[in-house]
Formats: structure tokens, C-alpha cells, sequence
């Protein structure tokens, strides 16, 4: 029976190994086609797949160039507004989760509740009623329509009330009331730094969010100097038989690379903060 036993598990993890590297194959290879067809000409493009890189990267450069679409802009404005918005979403989603989750008061069962609805309805519902909130603002047209929304995520605080019920040790809270500190001190001197893991994951969400923007920025955003990657991209759509794929798959490279370069330096917070916010004691 133990034979049996050991033979099954076996065969169950064998089984676990092979699916997780046809997972891992299936993810990777569309990153690396983007990669690759970012180096190839259009025509080479339509030719069929290959796995490996070409010689026309400048080109299509020089193609993007023309059509007076500056990459280093674009990258720039977006790096802008996700750092922007990931520094604001971070901040003051884990201070209103902390706030949650620490103190008691009349409502906050429904404000939960109503944080939890927020995060259920889609953007495109609100769209109309944001442009116009914006518009009499005098924000349309400008970064901060696309930054400051970022204080009021729903999801990140969301994910921070999930984690800080998971970190939150009142005794040190006790403590530090108890030596005089004030409750934004005890936030920022006590609470935030046993946050790390969960903020660098929050922060990671919400920055890839951002940068990966595209219908907040095409509704808000009409200045060309102003576009974000993922609008500039956008602009070499055109007729089929005018369409440069290859100066679009280098702007679509030019956007995920950042991304991947970010999860690759901070993975392993990613996996510390939502294991450590998905376990309650």
C-alpha cells in the first residue's frame, strides 16, 4: 500500500512538473514573438513566425521616426504617470486600509461593503460621468486626469485591508500609543515598514495598471505630446496594406519590456505579500 501510495504521488507531482512548464511555454512565447517581430520588416512579418530575431530593428525605428511618433516621449510620459499614480495608490490605499482595519466606527461594515461593489463595476460604466468631472475641472487634457484617480483605488485597498488583517499586531499599536507617538506616527514608523512585501505587491499592480492604461488616457488625453506608449501604438493602426507591423511590435516591446524588467527584480515580494495577505491567524 505504501509502494502504491509513493508510486501515486509520484506519478501526480511528474504530472504537476509538466504542467507548469506547458503553462510557463504557453506564457513565454508570446512575449518572445513580440520580441522577435519587434527585429523583423513587415514583410518578413507576413511571411509566417519565426523564433528568431532579425536585423531590422532600426528600421523600424526609423519608420516610427517618421510618422513623427517619438518612442522616448511616450516612455517618458508613461513612466510619469504610473509612478505618479503607483506612489498615490500605494500610499493612500494602505492608510484608508489601516484605517479599516485598526479602528472602529459607525459604518464601516456598509463602507467595506460599498469598497467591495466599487471594485466589481467596470471603468466603462463610469466613463461618462468621470469625463465630465474632469471637464469641469479643467483636468481634461492634462496628466493629473490620469494620476489622481489613483487615491481612490478600490482595489488596492481592497488588497491592503486583505493583508493588513493578516499583519496587524495591535499590541505594537498599544505600544506605541503608550510612548507617546500619534496615530500617523505609528502608521508610518510601525505599520509600514512590517508592509513592505504587501506595499512592493500593491505597487507593482498598480504601476503595471497604469502603464497598461489605454481607454482612461484615449478619453482624457488629445495632445500628441502627451500620448502614453500604449496610444502611440495605437496611432500606427492604419489601412491594411499600410500598416508597418514591425514599427508596432517595436512599440509594443518598447511597453511590456519595463514590465517584464520590474517582475524579474521584484518577484519575490510579489509572492511574500500575497501569500503572507491571504493567511489570517
Amino acid at each position: 500500500m505504501k509502494t502504491n501510495s509513493k508510486s501515486t504521488l509520484r506519478l501526480f507531482r511528474i504530472f504537476i512538473y509538466v504542467f507548469l512548464v506547458l503553462l510557463v511555454i504557453v506564457t513565454v512565447i508570446p512575449i518572445w514573438l513580440v520580441l522577435v517581430n519587434a527585429t523583423r520588416s513587415t514583410v518578413e512579418i507576413q511571411q509566417g513566425l519565426s523564433a528568431l530575431p532579425s536585423s531590422h530593428t532600426l528600421d523600424n525605428y526609423g519608420i516610427l521616426r517618421g510618422r513623427g511618433l517619438n518612442l522616448f516621449r511616450g516612455f517618458s510620459n508613461s513612466l510619469f504617470v504610473a509612478a505618479c499614480s503607483t506612489v498615490l495608490a500605494v500610499y493612500f490605499s494602505l492608510l484608508t486600509a489601516y484605517g479599516i482595519v485598526v479602528y472602529n466606527f459607525k459604518g464601516k461594515r456598509f463602507f467595506t461593503s460599498f469598497i467591495i461593489l466599487l471594485v466589481l463595476i467596470p471603468v466603462q460604466l463610469s466613463i461618462i460621468g468621470f469625463y465630465q468631472f474632469m471637464s469641469r475641472l479643467g483636468l481634461t487634457d492634462n496628466f493629473a486626469s490620469l494620476i489622481l484617480p489613483a487615491i481612490a483605488s478600490a482595489g488596492a485597498v481592497f488588497f491592503g485591508k486583505q493583508y493588513f488583517e493578516s499583519i496587524v499586531v495591535r499590541d505594537l499599536i498599544d505600544a506605541g500609543r503608550v510612548d507617546g507617538a500619534s496615530e500617523f506616527g505609528i502608521f508610518h514608523r510601525i505599520m509600514m515598514p512590517i508592509a513592505v512585501p504587501g506595499a512592493v505587491t500593491l505597487g507593482i499592480f498598480a504601476f503595471v495598471a497604469s502603464w497598461n492604461n489605454f481607454f482612461n488616457a484615449f478619453i482624457l488625453i488629445s495632445s500628441i505630446e502627451k500620448y502614453t506608449l500604449p496610444m502611440l501604438v495605437q496611432l500606427m493602426r492604419g489601412d491594411v496594406y499600410r500598416t508597418e507591423y514591425g514599427a508596432i511590435y517595436l512599440g509594443l516591446a518598447v511597453t511590456i519590456v519595463p514590465i517584464i524588467i520590474i517582475y524579474v527584480i521584484f518577484s519575490r515580494y510579489i509572492i511574500n505579500g500575497i501569500s503572507m495577505g491571504a493567511v489570517k491567524e
